[in-house]
């Protein structure tokens, strides 16, 4: 298994002209293959196309609060292009 966070942005300009930024951050969960090639060849910046399922679930911390958390359970990776450069 492999887990780690990908990020999609968009950006718009608002009514004033002004330039907005958007960015959510997606938690990745990849088993057999997928995660076998997730762990060997995907790095920072990498752009990436994910197919999977979104699965929501929730558990109980230690002290007793309950988390939720969503996850997409990838089926298939596609990388895209190469490393962004900063």
């Amino acid at each position: 298994v492999a887990t780690f966070s990908i990020a999609t942005s968009e950006s718009y300009y608002n009514s004033r002209g002004e330039r907005i930024e958007d960015t959510q951050w997606h938690n990745m969960v990849a088993w057999g293959r997928p995660g076998e090639v997730a762990a060997q060849y995907l790095k920072k910046g990498q752009e990436v196309a994910i197919e999977g399922k979104l699965i929501h679930r929730s558990y109980e911390t230690g002290s007793g609060e309950t988390k939720y958390i969503t996850e997409i359970n990838i089926n298939s990776i596609l990388m895209l292009g190469g490393k962004k450069s900063a």
